[in-house]
């Protein structure tokens, strides 16, 4: 059993649960999930089946799209909803949407972050939860991520208790925590904050529309149809440019052989090769010899 199966993450549960029920439901070991999501988070979670585990490190490389409402006036020591209330400010009622979109406007392109002590970020061999949880703060890495797109969704703030909502939609790069985001978001506009929802509505090509819950797999299972829910090792490789070879090339591209460049090449850094419609291998510019190309990953 072979293809991916986009998987609509229930809240409650971690990656690695899905990850666990698909391969009890599917009966194979050879699953891998393409981008964590927090437990308190639903949303579209590919999981890789089969061969299409390894397509895994090029699927997480895609952009993500996320529905989030930002609570302005708190912040947490999660940066989301679950955590302890660290701080609060009341917010000036005569904050003003316009005020809003424009400092929200402010974090798209590439930003910096510096990653939440409830991540599972490694400092010095440890995941940073597990700091966060003895009560330690260490020293954080900053990471460079890029916001393609960040809008408000909505015509209007949202007041109650001193506090403000505002939902916010964000295109970014792999590596962003939203969570961060709403904190900076917060801060630029004078105020402690903290995420109060999150959804994933889209990975690279997989969005709400592809997605089956876990009940639904569970029928497909139930009646060995799995596999008419499943979608081609294809579907999560469309991000990236194509490089279509003949016959001739394509025997060499499958013993993973050294090419020199060619002038039909893709811009794209790596690119995909493809012949009669098949992505036969992921291939890259030669980093140490000129003129060449040589490949990261051959799908046999």
């Amino acid at each position: 059993m072979d293809g991916i199966l986009a998987l609509w993450k229930p809240k409650g549960w971690t990656s690695h649960d899905c990850v666990m029920k698909a391969r009890k439901l599917l009966k194979t070991k050879k699953v891998g999930h393409t981008g964590t999501l927090d437990p308190d988070v639903e949303g579209v979670l590919p999981l890789c089946i089969g061969t299409a585990t390894k397509i895994v490190p090029f699927l997480t490389d895609t952009r993500k799209d996320y529905d989030a409402v930002v609570c302005v006036g708190s912040s947490t020591d999660t940066e989301d909803a679950s955590g302890e209330v660290i701080s609060e400010k009341v917010v000036d009622p005569a904050l003003t949407l316009s005020e809003v979109e424009q400092v929200i406007k402010q974090f798209e392109g590439e930003i910096t972050q510096i990653p939440p002590m409830y991540s599972a970020v490694k400092v010095n061999g440890k995941k940073l939860y597990e700091y966060a949880r003895k009560g330690e703060t260490v020293e954080r890495p900053s990471r460079k991520v890029q916001i393609h797109q960040i809008e408000l969704l909505s015509s209007s703030l949202s007041e109650q208790d001193g506090k403000v909502h505002f939902p916010i939609r964000v295109t970014c790069s792999k590596g962003t925590y939203i969570r961060t985001l709403c904190v900076d978001i917060g801060a630029a506009l004078g105020y402690p904050a903290h995420m109060a929802h999150l959804v994933r509505t889209r990975t690279g090509d997989f969005g709400k529309e592809d997605c089956y819950s876990i009940e639904e797999v569970e029928k497909h299972a139930t009646n060995d149809s799995v596999s008419q829910i499943l979608l081609p090792m294809e579907r999560g490789l469309n991000h990236i440019e194509a490089w279509t070879v003949d016959e001739g090339l394509a025997e060499r591209i499958k013993f993973g052989q050294v090419l020199n460049q060619t002038d039909d090449l893709p811009d794209s850094n790596p690119f995909r090769v493809v012949h009669e419609g098949k992505t036969l291998a992921i291939y890259q510019r030669h980093p140490a010899k000129e003129g060449k190309i040589k490949p990261v990953r051959v799908f046999n």
